[in-house]
């Protein structure tokens, strides 16, 4: 799946929230996420190398946790994020495969979530990442063969500068 990701660290989080339940767009509920990111051993920072991330998901104390194999690739000179996700019963056989196929833990990233469906293919985030100061939010827009990515990130571009915001980053949250 081919998507475009845009994130923004938040001048001021109740606002924000606020400007988006002012237009009836209310998030979900807070829930947990963890991240475990696996890199291939020759890793480079900015050179189009997947991510592996295993994730762990709680939506709720009262029922399991989810278990999720992410693959992410970041095209830099498109601009373009190619994701792929899939759930998964046995944490620990799949992370024992990543390992065997050569990847590398890079790091591991903690966050309280809240999600919000925009449209059809495109979600707000809204983070509060352990160890890092303030608030994040994130849009993600899935792409569809004839979109143009440049159009794509202008309009996400555009919803946060609607929205009060335009403290955009490019970084993943464990390269913050």
């Amino acid at each position: 799946m081919k998507k475009v990701i845009l994130k923004c660290k938040l001048k001021n989080r109740d606002e924000f929230e606020q400007k988006l339940s002012e237009i009836d767009l209310d998030f979900s509920s807070i829930y947990w996420q963890h991240d475990r990111i696996y890199v291939p051993r020759n890793y480079k920072p900015n050179s189009n190398f997947p991510r592996l991330i295993m994730r762990t998901e709680m939506k709720s104390v009262d029922r399991p946790a989810q278990y999720f194999f992410i693959l992410k690739r970041h095209i830099e000179d498109s601009g373009v994020d190619i994701v792929e996700e899939t759930e998964v019963d046995d944490y620990e056989k799949l992370v024992n495969i990543i390992l065997q196929l050569g990847f590398k833990p890079m790091a591991e990233v903690s966050r309280r979530r809240q999600s919000l469906k925009m449209s059809e293919g495109n979600y707000i985030y809204l983070d509060k990442v352990d160890n890092l100061q303030g608030y994040y939010a994130k849009i993600e827009s899935t792409l569809v063969d004839k979109d143009s990515v440049f159009e794509a990130r202008q309009d996400l571009e555009k919803t946060f500068h609607t929205l009060g915001e335009s403290n955009f980053t490019d970084k993943a949250y464990f390269e913050l």
